[in-house]
């Protein structure tokens, strides 16, 4: 199994833009747990955390396509450096408010100034192996596996750490080593010229939007009800540790969670796959929902522990073919612009499932929470099984990605 990945870590630069996609992607697991420690904390309502949260992350979904579509025309470095600094000043801000003990209300511009500055990083490196990786567009499947055990890896070292320093140390310091997180890793990638594709050539044209693409307009509204799936395991999952009397495990829970998927996309990445990415997708969704129904059931949270990672298991399986359609219909010079899109998609699907669990978890308790990610599964379920049928022939066949 390890043969594949050493092969692809072998090309010239990958090392090092893995390595600082690494560093500067793990706040996208401790952002959002960071804000609900902090807020609930200083605030004493769940509700309001996930609203704050909620607010983050839809101010990041409309803000990363727009500073990857500047990347996709000026190039990474240009745009990365200055969006970075304003990034961490945001944080820095939200921090202070937080503390100063200011009107609940100054929270949501400071939070909505941090997300519109945060980069979605894991479409820069994606775009980065498409780029690397162009005269061996079959080892692209690879990487992008590879690319999900990393995102798993984040979800399962950052809400550990988050909320470790959260509870134990003070209730930012999970907050502020996120943003420390993002900076450094950012500035790493930024300074790596040679593997950065190449901005649009000036003078050319400059093309519409990528929802423009009808397979574009089907996904993404898939991508955000999976984001709500997440950002609603988020909450309940926090939620649901502090009920059982051990919130300082709420990190280890979520974890769980991540390492089921890290799991299989290790598997997945290690395959030659024959079975067409679409089919592939679908059925990660109706998986992906049946895995919903555990979290539902359990009152006990070490047999939680065990119950998220199998739900787990069901994730890389949907999101990988999922990059991989989104990779093989939008065209090159709008690449970066159109995998932040559908990863920013998420967003908007994190903060409908955050703050939707935040308000059932302040009404009804966790339980109740959990139904959230269950009946986003299905919905996406449905709409991923009709939707991807329509895409046509000639849109899944115009370019030429690994299966």
């Amino acid at each position: 199994m390890a043969s594949p990945y050493r092969e692809l870590l072998g090309v010239p630069g990958a090392r090092s833009f893995v390595a600082a996609g690494f560093v500067g992607r793990m706040s996208m697991s401790m952002v959002g747990i960071g804000i609900v420690l902090l807020v609930s904390a200083v605030t004493g309502s769940y509700g309001i955390a996930g609203a704050v949260s909620a607010t983050m992350s839809l101010s990041y979904a409309a803000g990363a396509p727009l500073s990857a579509r500047f990347a996709d025309r000026y190039g990474q470095h240009a745009v990365l450096v200055p969006l970075v600094l304003a990034n961490a000043a945001s944080w820095s801000t939200f921090i202070i408010f937080a503390q100063a003990g200011l009107p609940i209300w100054t929270l949501f511009p400071a939070a909505a100034l941090a997300g519109l500055s945060l980069p979605s990083l894991g479409a820069w490196v994606r775009a980065r192996w498409t780029y690397a990786l162009r005269e061996r567009p079959a080892r692209l499947s690879t990487a992008f596996s590879f690319e999900s055990v990393v995102d798993e890896s984040i979800f399962v070292c950052g809400p550990i750490i988050v909320t470790a320093l959260s509870t134990g140390l003070h209730p930012a310091a999970g907050l502020a080593a996120a943003a420390s997180f993002t900076l450094v890793g950012c500035l790493a990638l930024a300074v790596q010229r040679r593997t950065e594709p190449p901005p649009r050539p000036r003078g050319e044209s400059v093309p519409g939007s990528v929802l423009r693409i009808p397979a574009i307009l089907i996904m993404t509204p898939v991508f955000a009800l999976l984001g709500a799936v997440f950002g609603a395991i988020d909450v309940s999952g926090v939620a649901f540790a502090q009920e059982q009397g051990h919130k300082a495990l709420a990190g280890v829970l979520l974890g769980c969670y991540a390492l089921g998927s890290g799991t299989a996309a290790l598997w997945y990445g290690a395959r030659s796959w024959s079975a067409p990415l679409d089919r592939r997708f679908r059925v990660g969704l109706v998986l992906l929902t049946l895995g919903g129904v555990g979290p539902v059931l359990v009152t006990h949270l070490y047999l939680m522990m065990a119950v998220v990672f199998f739900s787990g298991l069901a994730i890389s399986p949907t999101i990988i073919p999922a990059y991989g359609l989104i990779e093989r219909v939008v065209p090159p010079s709008q690449l970066t612009e159109g995998l932040a899109l559908v990863s920013t998609t998420v967003g908007i699907g994190v903060a409908m499932g955050s703050s939707g669990a935040g308000k059932l978890v302040d009404a009804y308790g966790s339980r109740a929470a959990f139904l959230i990610p269950l009946g986003a599964a299905a919905v996406a379920a449905v709409i991923g099984l009709a939707g991807t049928r329509k895409i046509s022939k000639r849109e899944l066949s115009s370019r030429s990605i690994a299966g």
